[in-house]
């Protein structure tokens, strides 16, 4: 499916729209053609990411983005391959693939947009979500440690693990473009506003 619509349908203030415009960017500074780039998003919010940017885009099941991801690498290694999942979709129903995939470091970009919640289904805890947030599944408070992504993905031999910030939006895009051209599996945590539901 090609994409590249502009109707946004995210939240005010959601930090989806920064990560989007950081990636368009590199993309324009790498001279990565829209016909030789491919997205794979799982559900979410950050799901809707790959309609926002003119590129080959699959949208597919919760948690599995990167097994289809795996498949258009392995069909086509020429094309710039790109996932993007929330943390929800992510850590929790696809950490096994996300573990597996770090150990199979094929070249592709895995792109977490992390707001530490389920926003799509109106804010629920996420395997992020830190100590003490009240969420609708933790009122009282998360008790439950959060994981560090970027230590397990170093753990399962990903090397290129790093974070960012969508608020730190040339660094982001720098980083950004460091991932793909990086000929290896590569992970950026990218922390955002989640004004709807993240309160903490």
């Amino acid at each position: 499916m090609r994409s590249g619509l502009t109707n946004i349908q995210w939240c005010p203030g959601c930090g989806d729209t920064l990560i989007i415009m950081a990636i368009k960017n590199a993309f324009k500074e790498l001279w990565i053609e829209s016909h030789n780039r491919v997205v794979v998003s799982g559900i979410g919010c950050s799901w809707k990411a790959s309609q926002y940017i003119d590129w080959y885009a699959a949208e597919t099941l919760h948690g599995r983005a990167l097994p289809f991801a795996t498949w258009i690498k392995l069909s086509n290694p020429e094309l710039t391959v790109m996932a993007m999942w929330g943390d929800g979709d992510w850590y929790g129903i696809g950490m096994g693939h996300f573990i597996h995939s770090c150990k199979r470091d094929l070249d592709m970009t895995y792109i977490v947009m992390d707001n530490e919640n389920y926003a799509l289904t109106t804010g629920q805890a996420s395997p992020t979500t830190p100590i003490g947030a009240k969420t609708k599944t933790t009122p009282d408070g998360n008790t439950s440690e959060p994981f560090d992504p970027i230590k397990i993905a170093k753990a399962a031999g990903c090397k290129f693990a790093k974070y960012a910030d969508s608020v730190k939006f040339q660094e982001l895009k720098d980083i950004i473009k460091e991932a793909i051209k990086h000929k290896w599996f590569s992970i950026i945590d990218v922390h955002q506003a989640c004004p709807s539901f993240k309160r903490w």
